[in-house]
């Protein structure tokens, strides 16, 4: 062949003088599997490995080995996805949950100070109620050894109550 001749496709790449490692693969399969850009499988087909299988000691052996590594990934990808969607959801569903309870213990605290603020009334209506009563009281209040001091806690209590 002359310099700056092309070479007819039909040659092997192993009969071109600077293509030794080739050998075996056509100049066509060459330029078809670069045009595809497919480096992987291009990798595997210009790997020494590839030319032992042509010679029938490993036929496909790096082709299965890459095949099950993908499928591998492929799996542990799934599996992956799996996991964090069943993450995600128990996450949802907890944080649905403490919304729910924190709702629920918020209209018992309104209860519980709505029911606070009715027995602070009753108390100061029955104090007045108990104040009122006891200048008109038939138990007699030297029976019950009431001190006169007491009588007037109870009005002051109240007035600090409505203060």
């Amino acid at each position: 062949m002359m310099p700056g001749q092309i070479p007819d496709p039909s040659l092997a790449a192993g009969s071109l003088p600077c293509l030794g490692p080739l050998a075996g693969i056509s100049a066509t399969t060459l330029t078809d599997q670069l045009k595809l850009a497919d480096f992987r499988q291009l990798g595997t087909m210009l790997s020494p490995l590839h030319f032992l299988g042509r010679l029938g000691k490993r036929p496909l052996a790096i082709k299965t080995e890459m095949d099950e590594d993908e499928e591998r990934r492929k799996r542990r990808r799934e599996k992956n996805k799996v996991a964090a969607a069943r993450c995600r959801n128990k996450k949802k569903e907890r944080t649905d949950f403490l919304q729910r309870e924190s709702e629920r213990l918020e209209m018992v605290n309104s209860d519980l100070k709505a029911q606070i603020e009715e027995l602070r009334l009753e108390r100061q209506q029955l104090m007045v109620m108990l104040n009122l009563h006891r200048p008109t009281c038939i138990v007699r209040t030297d029976s019950v050894k009431t001190p006169e001091s007491e009588a007037n806690p109870l009005l002051e209590q109240l007035s600090a109550d409505t203060k």
